[in-house]
């Protein structure tokens, strides 16, 4: 039994070893972007889309260049009517070819056939209006992509401001555990003195407990935000990062009078979206119209395999209608205008909750702004309480319940302060996100 629970103390200790040598690396804001811009699986993800709309769109070259196929056929038959007609190709048929019986029973015929065709398409309306439409949605997922880009750059900002607060909590909470810790040493020695009695050293303690919990959240919160920036940068090693700079106040200018712009990236896809809409309703309607499609086709024809002593040529052009298809084409037309008036609808709605969402962010910022100048202020009078209240307690004059109140009531002030710092930077960024062109 001892060794066993000698073995699990050493893992134990093992592991601790390892989460405290774990390395700790300086980044700053702008190589986190660079990163992020070069590796980061959503950006990758959201180019790979593009290129798939790409190449849908260069599938739609076809209605303008020519499908050109060779082929080399190699038969052996006694078939009368291939048999003839193999002769009659490879001009090598004689009178006696003619023969009633050689034409009803003929001996064995080998033919080779090499055949190159051309199908060039002339005049095709409704693929006309289905390239547009593929060229609408190449450009809706270059937009698309390009505010994929635009809110990795929001997201990275946010997680590192956490990341920068996450630091921040440490070292309120470091400082609050050093005073909590200098305290209990005045009340061990006021209890020694018979100034305080053991429920109060036992308050004490708790307290020092819970402040030593708490900074061990607060380190838990940097490995959270070190974790994610390594997500966000799709690096795989996760180690602790440290920002190169520390959360302060960034103060910009007024954001009252912004407005959603027309030009934003993703409202422009939309856009680009409900185009792609339109011109396949269109192109569903054109499909009524008649196509005209122009073809030829070489041919060398021999009795030996890759041979050509007879060869041929054949050109035309064919007008093709197809009048009509039981119900098929009606029905698809009525389903692409259905689509079509929904996408519009979706646009003007997206634009609509895009409004909203910029309503609430200045109404946010506003609210920001305000809290920061009341925390500002909360923070400086609990810090004020505190040492007052410290200085009595030295003195005998103050309750130990009172002093670790305003311990606790000064490093929660402080850490209300920053969330409001984070808070009002994150909305102006947000606000930023929200009105770029």
């Amino acid at each position: 039994m001892n060794t066993k629970l000698f073995k699990i103390s050493f893992v134990f200790l093992s592991f601790v070893s390892v989460l405290q040598a774990q390395q700790v690396v300086p980044i700053s804001k702008s190589e986190v972007l660079n990163k992020v811009s070069e590796n980061n699986q959503s950006l990758k993800i959201s180019n790979e889309d593009f290129k798939s709309a790409r190449a849908d769109y260069r599938q739609t070259n076809a209605i303008f260049l020519p499908n050109i196929t060779a082929s080399h056929t190699g038969i052996s038959t006694t078939n009368p009517l291939m048999a003839f007609g193999s002769k009659l190709n490879q001009e090598i048929l004689t009178q006696n070819d003619f023969n009633p019986a050689l034409l009803n029973n003929p001996d064995q015929i080998q033919n080779f056939a090499t055949k190159l065709e051309i199908q060039q398409p002339l005049i095709n309306i409704d693929g006309i209006y289905q390239r547009k439409a593929a060229k609408a949605k190449m450009e809706a997922m270059s937009l698309q992509s390009q505010r994929t880009k635009e809110y990795l750059s929001i997201e990275v900002e946010k997680a590192y401001m956490q990341l920068q607060l996450a630091y921040r909590g440490v070292a309120v909470l470091e400082k609050a555990l050093e005073a909590a810790n200098s305290n209990k040493s005045l009340a061990e020695n006021s209890f020694k003195q018979g100034y305080l009695q053991r429920a109060d050293i036992l308050n004490v303690e708790v307290h020092v407990t819970e402040v030593k919990n708490q900074l061990q959240t607060a380190k838990s919160n940097v490995q959270n935000a070190s974790n994610y920036l390594s997500f966000l940068m799709n690096d795989e090693s996760y180690v602790i990062y440290q920002p190169s700079d520390s959360l302060a106040i960034n103060k910009i200018d007024d954001k009252n009078n912004v407005m959603i712009s027309q030009n934003r990236s993703d409202i422009k896809a939309m856009e680009s979206v409900t185009e792609a809409y339109e011109a396949m309703n269109k192109a569903d309607k054109m499909a009524f119209l008649p196509r005209l499609n122009a073809f030829g086709s070489y041919e060398i024809y021999d009795d030996q395999v890759f041979q050509g002593d007879a060869n041929g040529y054949l050109i035309g052009a064919q007008l093709s209608w197809d009048i009509f298809k039981g119900s098929q084409r009606i029905g698809k037309a009525q389903k692409s205008r259905a689509e079509f008036e929904k996408s519009k609808l979706q646009f003007e709605q997206y634009v609509s909750q895009s409004q909203l969402e910029l309503n609430k962010a200045k109404r946010a910022l506003t609210d920001a702004e305000n809290r920061l100048h009341l925390t500002s202020l909360a923070m400086e009078q609990s810090k004020e309480s505190l040492r007052i209240r410290t200085n009595r307690f030295k003195e005998g004059l103050e309750k130990t319940s009172d002093l670790l109140m305003a311990e606790t009531q000064y490093a929660q002030k402080q850490l209300e302060y920053y969330q409001t710092i984070f808070e009002y930077n994150y909305t102006q960024a947000y606000l930023d996100f929200l009105t770029k062109e």
